[in-house]
């Protein structure tokens, strides 16, 4: 049996050493988690997108008692840029959040695997690959693509 090796790099960033550009869109993602409704697991996720075209769009989280109903902040971010700039590739998506206490998160937050398929899907409806800041108080994870996430992504039927 042959063993297979898959190496992911990942940047670790002091907010400071963001372009201005990253460091707004982190802004606005920590914001959007003020915006969360989660009433159940009080775990606030806010997401900013950046569109080619200069368009910031935010999602947040949206709970619901049946739990499948509710949305992840990423995915209402980037369906909303689906429905309302459905042909404009996203450059940029920043993803924030607060722990049950309200603070900030010590650590980067990471999206949930439906999440990482969306964006997979994301990426490759337009050909593009979406830079990701996962922010922590500690630092920002920066993410060129999703397979740097998900390396052995779907991407065919």
């Amino acid at each position: 049996m042959e063993e297979i090796t898959i190496k992911s790099t990942i940047h670790l960033a002091q907010l400071n050493e963001l372009s201005a550009e990253e460091r707004s869109l982190v802004e606005q993602a920590i914001e959007a988690t003020q915006r969360s409704y989660a009433h159940y697991s009080k775990f606030r996720v806010g997401a900013a997108v950046l569109l080619e075209n200069g368009v910031t769009l935010l999602g947040c989280n949206q709970e619901n008692a049946s739990f499948p109903a509710g949305t992840c902040a990423e995915r209402a971010a980037i369906f909303a840029a689906g429905a309302q700039f459905p042909d404009t590739p996203i450059k940029m998506i920043a993803i924030a959040a607060r722990t049950p206490d309200g603070e900030l998160q010590e650590g980067p937050i990471s999206p949930c695997g439906i999440c990482r398929q969306v964006i997979v899907e994301t990426e490759t409806r337009h050909g593009n690959k979406i830079r990701i800041l996962l922010y922590g108080k500690r630092g920002v994870y920066v993410v060129d693509g999703i397979e740097t996430l998900m390396p052995l992504c779907f991407t065919e039927f």
